[in-house]
């Protein structure tokens, strides 16, 4: 697995994924590999029903199941985020804030598929479907609610292209995703503040079809936005510790000396689930973004 680059087909028509099959297969002799779906679902909490119970903002969840895995993005609007917190204590000389026992954004990362509608089912949990109507209304709980359905192809041996429509429950058509995988490379460095990757976009440009008045948008995070999205408490306090102890060494230990200039492993990389990850979430982020979801 590798760099990936997302990319948003807002008015493409519905003939878009045989133009882009068409272009790829002849202009780039790409190679038609499988299909790409991909399950989106939202939900809301409806704490606000619990009587005595003062709820300023309702929370709102969404999962994406990709592969055999289901990534999971839960957002709190009255939490504060670790950015929030950070910034506070370096404002106050280093005072330290209470931790809250969540950050406004969470992102969960679980498997097999459908295992989280069957704990919401079992624990009652005040959790409904965005989309469901009137209340009484016949309709199930982990219903799908938005599919995206498109192709996988290979372009030589070094990139993945996956491109497919985006259709609401009722089978209406909002649009397209593209996404280009640049298989060599795990980790791409960019020199834009949004992480976009010039060597991806022009990728990505290439296999749409020249149609006048074709909106496109690239789905984009900062590095700074993915690692709020990637924080662990538990991940921080075990770095916490062991830095505290390196610090309490015996500094005459001649056996001791700095490694702070050898690379260590980030979190993160676009290896195995870790690509999944922010793919999935790059795309419930344009969706939000577009009021689909």
């Amino acid at each position: 697995m590798g760099f990936t680059g997302l990319a948003r087909w807002i008015n493409a028509p519905s003939t878009g994924l045989e133009l882009i099959r068409e272009n790829i297969v002849r202009n780039h002799h790409g190679q038609l590999r499988g299909r790409w779906f991909l399950s989106v679902k939202s939900y809301r909490s409806t704490l606000g029903s619990i009587p005595g119970l003062p709820v300023h903002s309702e929370r709102s969840m969404c999962t994406l199941a990709m592969n055999e895995n289901v990534f999971v993005l839960l957002e709190d609007p009255a939490a504060p985020t670790r950015a929030d917190i950070v910034q506070n204590s370096q404002a106050t000389d280093g005072q330290v804030f209470p931790v809250p026992p969540h950050y406004r954004t969470t992102f969960l990362t679980l498997r097999p598929p459908g295992a989280l509608e069957q704990v919401l089912h079992q624990l009652r949990a005040r959790w409904i479907p965005v989309r469901q109507t009137a209340p009484g209304a016949q309709r199930s709980q982990g219903g799908q609610q938005l599919s995206v359905e498109g192709f996988v192809f290979a372009i030589g041996n070094d990139w993945l292209v996956r491109v497919g429509h985006v259709v609401l429950a009722g089978g209406a058509v909002k649009g397209m995703l593209l996404e280009a995988e640049y298989l060599p490379l795990p980790v791409l460095l960019s020199q834009t503040a949004d992480g976009t990757s010039e060597l991806l976009s022009n990728l990505l440009t290439s296999v749409l079809p020249n149609i006048r008045e074709a909106k496109t948008v690239a789905v984009t995070i900062s590095d700074s936005q993915w690692e709020e999205v990637l924080w662990d408490r538990e991940e921080e306090e075990r770095q916490l510790s062991q830095e505290k102890a390196e610090s309490e060494g015996d500094p005459n230990n001649i056996y001791v000396f700095g490694d702070e200039g050898l690379a260590s492993e980030k979190k993160g990389d676009w290896i195995g689930v870790d690509r999944d990850r922010r793919s999935a979430f790059l795309i419930i982020g344009a969706l939000k973004s577009e009021g689909i979801l």
